[in-house]
Order: structure tokens, then C-alpha cells, then sequence
């Protein structure tokens, strides 16, 4: 067991302990929102305006929202250990990246995990395997409402070829997690939504 002065001088401890202290003395309130008005409804983009007043009084009358619809991802691993990963050019910053598998909740899937594992199988034809979610994430709470739904899959196998979109061209490789690793540290891996559980399932695994 730790002196009691070592737990003390613990920089997470103090952290929660000053987070603590900060709930006692503010607390935080909701915005009220006194209008909204729809500039763009588009297939890939919806804006909203909302005129919105904040605890302290203060009126913003431009307050801009990206509404888009859920989103999941999936760390998918084979029977051997590998990673299931893909590559892909993205347009926005113009180059080509590795990524995990991700994608929309469409209206016709059920659920997140019906829709990730449509989504596996459509980008790659990997599919079965033991499911469950890691983790549930705000892909940027203040100007976005939708959240991102990430699944770890284990024990996939091949199952089909690949079903693309006419706007697709996605290459699978396997990777082994050294190989992933080495990606997520020198720039492979650049979208923050796969980064972001990607480390967490590493470090909860160690």
C-alpha cells in the first residue's frame, strides 16, 4: 500500500480532487435556445442556426450546428491477431491515409452494431467474430450533434468479397498490432475518431 503522502501528492488524485471542489462551487447550466433556422439540408450536410442565451445573459444570434447522423467505427482483429484495416483517399486534406472501417447509421439499420457490422462486411467482406462496444464519443460537441458509436470485433474472418459504393475505392490489408502501432505514431493513422479508440483498446489491453 502507498504512504499516505505518496497518494496524496498523486497528480490523478488531485485532478479529481480539484474537480470535485470546482462542482461544489459552479455549477454549470444548460444553454436556452430561442430559435433555429435550418441555411443547408443537403444529402452529406445540414446547417442550423440557432439563436441561443447563455446562464449569464448573453444572446448569441448566430450559433451554427452540423447535424449529421450516427456514426460508428470497428477495430476488427482475425482468429490470428490481425488488424482488419483499409486505405483510402480523403478528399478534404487531399491525401491518402490508413484507417479502420467506419461509416453511417443509416434509417434501415436497427442499431449501431447492426450498422457496423453492415459496414465491415460491405468495405471489406470480413464478418462473424465477438462483438461489443468501447466506447461512445462526440465527434466535436460544440458544433456537431451526433455521436460516434466505436466497436471492437474479434475473431473476424473472411466471408465475402467487398461491396463498394460507386464513390469507394478502399484497399485491405492486415495489419499486426506493431505495424499499427508504428502507423498511429508517425502519421498513418490521422482521423482522431479511429485514433482515439484505437488508443484506448491498446491501453486497455495491456
Amino acid at each position: 500500500m502507498l504512504p499516505h503522502t505518496l497518494k496524496q501528492n498523486n497528480p490523478r488524485s488531485q485532478y479529481i480532487r480539484n474537480i470535485k471542489e470546482m462542482e461544489k462551487t459552479k455549477n454549470i447550466e444548460k444553454w436556452k435556445t430561442h430559435g433555429s433556422e435550418y441555411l443547408i439540408k443537403r444529402p452529406w450536410l445540414t446547417v442550423r442556426r440557432d439563436c441561443v442565451q447563455l446562464p449569464s445573459g448573453v444572446v448569441l444570434n448566430e450559433y451554427y450546428v452540423l447535424e449529421y447522423p450516427a456514426w460508428i467505427n470497428i477495430i476488427a482483429r482475425t482468429k490470428n491477431g490481425d488488424y482488419v484495416v483499409i486505405r483510402q483517399y480523403r478528399h478534404g486534406l487531399d491525401d491518402v491515409f490508413w484507417e479502420i472501417v467506419a461509416g453511417v447509421v443509416d434509417e434501415s439499420d436497427k442499431s449501431p452494431l447492426d450498422a457496423a457490422k453492415r459496414e465491415l462486411w460491405e468495405e471489406t467482406g470480413y464478418g462473424g467474430g465477438e462483438w461489443r462496444l468501447l466506447a461512445k464519443i462526440a465527434p466535436n460537441p460544440g458544433a456537431m450533434n451526433n455521436l460516434c458509436y466505436c466497436f471492437v470485433a474479434e475473431g473476424v474472418e473472411k466471408i465475402s468479397d467487398q461491396h463498394l459504393e460507386k464513390s469507394e475505392d478502399i484497399a485491405v490489408h492486415l495489419m499486426s498490432e506493431e505495424e499499427v502501432k508504428r502507423e498511429m505514431t508517425n502519421g498513418g493513422f490521422m482521423q482522431a475518431l479511429m485514433l482515439a479508440p484505437l488508443y484506448k483498446y491498446m491501453y486497455e489491453s495491456r
